[in-house]
């Protein structure tokens, strides 16, 4: 969920609102990630026993129209093939 609150999190979510998404609406940042940016080139990371994650740099479309990058992580349990979503953030400049 976005915390507008929590002492490290408020950050994104002033980044993710300014894009036009609630706090209390997380799966529409979720839905639009999974929609914008699994279809980008991802970077593989650490592997472990569990599976792997992925990372993408894009470009995030938000319910206001507004754009911005940014970096999203994803983990593929090793079981399944599955992205799951773990966590976004302002990508700064590309």
């Amino acid at each position: 969920m976005l915390s507008t609150t929590h002492e490290v999190g408020q950050f994104k979510t002033r980044f993710f609102i300014a894009l036009g998404y609630q706090a209390n609406e997380w799966l529409r940042l979720e839905a639009d990630l999974r929609i914008q940016h699994l279809t980008q080139p991802a970077e593989p990371g650490p592997t472990n026993p569990m599976g792997r994650t992925f990372t993408i740099r894009a470009i995030l479309t938000g319910p206001s129209g507004r754009s911005a990058n940014v970096i999203s992580v994803w983990f593929v349990r090793a079981d399944s093939g599955v992205p799951h979503f773990v966590t976004a953030y302002p990508g700064g400049e590309r």
